[in-house]
């Protein structure tokens, strides 16, 4: 249990020290572009539909996100882009969320957000808040273990999530906000 949440604390301090860090814009953005293709690729491979409802959408979002649930609080932080399918444009974000409810681990994962019209796909990239309550459990490592989650249709948005390591249980109500990176537009 010690060892759990030193692991935990640890996470939080990177999560949080890597929006101190700055590096060079360019290679921030193909690092971001590199992410969104792994991501692409993973979620087509566990679920072949994806790609043709990407495919026929307005657009889509792909992020690499962290999160750490301590007991009763929940935090995490990551980075995207968003692609306009019809103009290629790129809008590159960063995210922070946080939380309250029962929970204790940290996860890596990644989220394929789908646009099906060009309004919800602009509300994202000018608004970007989402508030939500999340319940699930993951245990993964690199190919082993799995996950549990609950994927979602909402109004005209599909959201995808893979987990790519971690060990969490948690149920919590939480707020994330996504905003456009400003040194990368």
């Amino acid at each position: 249990m010690r060892r759990l949440i030193m692991s935990g604390l640890a996470s939080l301090v990177l999560v949080f020290s890597s929006f101190v860090a700055q590096a060079d814009p360019a290679e921030e953005r193909t690092e971001i572009n590199e992410e969104s293709q792994s991501i692409l690729q993973k979620i087509y491979k566990e679920d072949p539909a994806a790609k043709t409802l990407v495919n026929s959408s307005v657009g889509y979002a792909t992020f690499s996100n962290v999160q750490v649930n301590l007991i009763f609080v929940a935090a995490g932080g990551g980075s995207g882009v968003v692609v306009d399918r019809s103009s290629g444009k790129r809008t590159y974000m960063s995210m922070g969320e946080g939380g309250i409810g029962l929970g204790l681990g940290a996860k890596d994962f990644r989220v394929l957000f789908v646009f099906h019209t060009k309004e919800a796909m602009e509300k994202f990239v000018d608004d970007g808040w989402g508030f939500g309550a999340e319940a699930d459990a993951a245990a993964k490592s690199g190919k082993k273990g799995g996950e549990a989650g609950a994927g979602t249709t909402i109004g005209d948005i599909t959201v995808y999530q893979l987990t790519e390591n971690g060990l969490a249980l948690q149920a919590t109500v939480k707020g994330t906000k996504y905003w456009k990176d400003d040194d990368l537009n």
